[in-house]
């Protein structure tokens, strides 16, 4: 497994995260565990969860993914192995009572709260799940209107927040501050602040990154390459659509369509074709349709390092194979050209 930096923080990173959100929910603990260790012989040293894992969010389950992963840490002594992630949960969320926004005081409480979970002194990575403001992520941008911002507000609120992560991390808590599911302008705005007011600067974004959903492509990708800003591109098979398995509008017994009917709105008349085109060229080339879509997000002309979840040890081994797969230039041209077809299938 190929291991690159994590942006400017000086950690270096395996290609691929591994992603822990079904752990507590469709996986028990000793599964979310055997995830770990398979992961550590394959390579993986990246691990990513959040405060209100597993999904779909419930406050009744929120946290349990880091019990899993800090009954894993506190087991095995393995903890220099791992670079750690985690997330405070954004405003409006049904996983933490009242769904607080995210303010100084909430983070530092969401923060002591992951170290006890996890077990663990310090998180290598802490992300903001969601900004307050709002953005056009989970499926928003239909409907998107960024009319209504203060921008005085949401200025002064970054500031806040940056203030609180220095003195997380000048107390031994944190080592480094990251984003997710953050627009351009948002991000340019943290980068700016910190950088103007030698506060801590965001080192990754972790947005939604497939061959279904490719809003990073432009704008945000320009930024990820000039600001040294890597993606931890989520949900690399579209919640499974990737796989084909839900081909036909199915809904086998035991997936996560089975938790969650829509998959949080990718399930749209049109993404069936979508995932068809995609099916067709990984049959027409020999390939595996989850280890092509991994390759192709691996392939991409700005760091992206997907974050792969799994059910099973066997699912897990097929995505974890598809950082081995070069896409041939043919194989690309006729991804590009589904994609020209059919952009925004959900």
């Amino acid at each position: 497994m190929k291991q690159i930096p994590l942006g400017r923080t000086g950690l270096t990173v395996s290609e691929l995260c591994l992603g822990s959100m079904t752990w507590g929910s469709q996986n028990s603990e000793a599964e979310g565990h055997a995830q770990i260790d398979r992961a550590l012989e394959r390579g993986i040293n990246f691990i990513d969860t959040a405060e209100m894992y597993p999904s779909p969010p419930d406050a009744a389950t929120a946290g349990r993914t880091e019990e899993i992963i800090g009954s894993w840490l506190a087991a095995s002594g393995r903890r220099d192995e791992i670079v750690l992630a985690s997330k405070i949960t954004g405003a409006g969320s049904g996983a933490i009572p009242g769904g607080p926004p995210i303010s100084p005081e909430r983070l530092v409480q969401a923060v002591d709260d992951s170290l006890r979970r996890l077990r663990t002194d310090v998180i290598d990575l802490y992300q903001l799940h969601w900004p307050n403001r709002g953005s056009y992520h989970f499926r928003q941008y239909w409907s998107y209107d960024p009319s209504g911002q203060d921008r005085a507000a949401t200025v002064a609120h970054m500031m806040e927040v940056l203030e609180t992560v220095q003195s997380l991390i000048e107390a031994g808590k944190l080592r480094h501050f990251a984003l997710s599911n953050e627009t351009a302008w948002g991000t340019a705005m943290w980068l700016r602040l910190a950088e103007e007011n030698g506060l801590p600067r965001a080192q990754s974004i972790q947005n939604e990154y497939s061959l279904l959903c490719r809003q990073f492509d432009t704008d945000l990708a320009e930024l990820s390459v000039n600001e040294d800003m890597p993606l931890l591109g989520y949900s690399p098979l579209a919640a499974g659509l990737l796989s084909g398995k839900y081909a036909g509008d199915v809904t086998p017994e035991g997936t996560r369509r089975a938790l969650n009917a829509t998959l949080g709105g990718r399930v749209t008349p049109q993404v069936f074709e979508a995932v068809a085109g995609y099916m067709r060229i990984a049959v027409r080339h020999g390939l595996d349709p989850c280890r092509m879509a991994i390759a192709w997000a691996r392939s991409r002309p700005f760091t992206n390092i997907p974050i792969i979840g799994a059910t099973t040890l066997e699912q897990l081994e097929t995505n974890i194979s598809g950082v081995e797969l070069a896409l041939a230039p043919e194989v690309q041209e006729d991804i590009a050209a589904v994609n020209r077809a059919l952009p925004m299938p959900y």
